[in-house]
């Protein structure tokens, strides 16, 4: 698929042509980041993009669920005014994620009023910003191009450009590079070609597995706007979310030896065994359809090209192939937008064609992702499958945490609440050590927590009634 939108004037010192690698989430809203009256911004994919919103090789979480955080939102409908709208009207469910009915490690989280969000399928999210993306100014968006290398190119007036090398086809100049292309990123080896020191590597590995399915029933079955199992050391949980088209997605997670089996009817065991049967309702309730899904490209992995002193002016890395999180916490999107946001101001103020305008943007980048990346890593050092120890600074705080979450399941909805803003990237992790959370732990430790939140209903009416005949 190609598109192309119109030109118009210029700017000094800004790159008039840019090339995108890779049409990911990620990609996209570098794209939309970029794009001014002017410039010409390309991004290609390897992948042949679909014209409808169909899961794609490229992508291989695209078939589990997607629920994106608040901050999501909030950053994609600033650079795509009317997304949220746009994503509704093609059938994203809005979901209050204080009405989800969640079973953490200390009990049932109270039911309160927080932050909107939408769930939909990956393939409807990124159909729908693409489409956005295509219709904007000077962008071109092309499918079924595998680029091969980057190498250093002059041009007439003595500027140190790109050369973007493509499998079977021209290459394509370039003053600024931006590589989305994600967990499958070639930059290193491209970098190593060009004789550029290598970047460190972080990685925390808890491997994890999950195995996702479809299952038909309407969103007005279930009680809760979703359930969540959460996932515990020794102990494998999952979610279950409404998408478009009146189906949910109910996904299993587990760790090392505990990872949900492809087989239908080892997967609807695992989901019947997990530590509450409430995902089992919703599969007993509907119709499945359609296979299993599983995925388990699920390591942490952080690349620290911020660090590297010879960093060549005109390349900036964004996505996962920047830092990449473990999918079960919903992070990499909201990460990717911020990026973009991140972008789009350096973009502004710096020249991002050269080595310390592109620097200077990988700092911020990988700061936008650092408190993601300390919520994914402190969660998954916890699991006994993880090679490593969750650091003593971070330990602490996930004691902290714990304790705060303990007044949730008592119904403190400050509490709960004060988690919640801090995990969609909506507040600062100061918050939760506010005084007043102090004082009422303080208070639950002397007088006793109060009776747990009760265990929610999650079928309704019919589909209670079916579930148990």
């Amino acid at each position: 698929m190609t598109r192309r939108g119109g030109t118009g004037g210029t700017q000094a010192h800004a790159p008039d042509d840019v090339v995108v690698v890779g049409a990911s989430l990620a990609g996209l809203l570098a794209a939309a980041a970029l794009a001014r009256p002017g410039r010409r911004v390309t991004v290609v994919e390897r992948d042949v993009l679909p014209d409808d919103p169909v899961a794609r090789r490229g992508v291989p979480q695209g078939r589990q669920p997607h629920a994106l955080l608040y901050r999501s939102l909030v950053a994609i409908e600033e650079l795509l005014p009317g997304f949220g709208d746009e994503l509704q009207a093609a059938g994203a469910i809005p979901v209050d994620t204080g009405r989800l009915a969640w079973l953490g490690e200390l009990g049932w989280s109270p039911e309160s009023s927080q932050f909107p969000v939408l769930s939909a399928s990956r393939p409807l999210m990124e159909h729908v910003v693409r489409g956005r993306v295509c219709r904007l100014p000077g962008v071109t968006v092309q499918g079924g191009l595998r680029v091969a290398g980057l190498r250093r190119a002059g041009d007439p007036g003595g500027r140190a450009r790109w050369s973007v090398e493509v499998e079977g086809g021209d290459a394509l100049a370039a003053d600024l590079v931006v590589d989305a292309s994600g967990r499958s990123s070639r930059l290193p080896a491209w970098l190593a070609a060009l004789g550029v020191p290598a970047a460190d590597v972080e990685e925390v590995d808890a491997h994890l597995g999950y195995a996702t399915r479809v299952v038909r029933l309407p969103v007005d079955a279930v009680g809760p706007a979703g359930v969540v199992i959460a996932q515990l050391p020794g102990s494998p949980g999952g979610i279950t979310l409404p998408v478009e088209g009146g189906r949910w997605l109910v996904t299993a997670a587990g760790a090392g030896d505990q990872r949900p089996p492809r087989d239908p009817g080892a997967w609807r065991a695992f989901v019947g065994a997990l530590r509450d049967p409430a995902l089992a309702e919703v599969v007993d309730a509907g119709e499945p359809e359609g296979d299993v899904v599983v995925h388990r490209q699920t390591a942490n992995v952080r690349h620290r090209y911020d660090r590297v002193r010879a960093w060549p002016g005109g390349l900036v890395v964004v996505g996962d192939a920047l830092c990449a999180f473990d999918p079960v916490y919903g992070q990499g999107v909201a990460v990717a937008a911020l990026e973009a946001l991140a972008l789009r101001d350096a973009a502004r103020r710096d020249d991002l064609t050269t080595a310390r305008g592109a620097r200077r943007f990988l700092r911020r980048a990988v700061r936008v992702g650092a408190l993601p990346w300390a919520i994914a890593t402190g969660e998954d050092l916890r699991l006994p499958t993880s090679d490593g120890r969750v650091p003593p600074v971070a330990a602490l705080a996930s004691a902290w945490t714990r304790e705060l979450a303990r007044l949730g399941t008592h119904g403190d909805t400050l509490a709960q609440t004060t988690l919640a803003g801090v995990y969609h990237l909506m507040a600062s992790p100061l918050t939760v050590y506010r005084p007043a959370l102090v004082a009422r732990v303080l208070r639950a430790r002397l007088r006793g927590y109060g009776p747990p939140v009760p265990r929610p209903q999650v079928l309704r009416g019919a589909a209670t009634r079916d579930a148990v005949g």
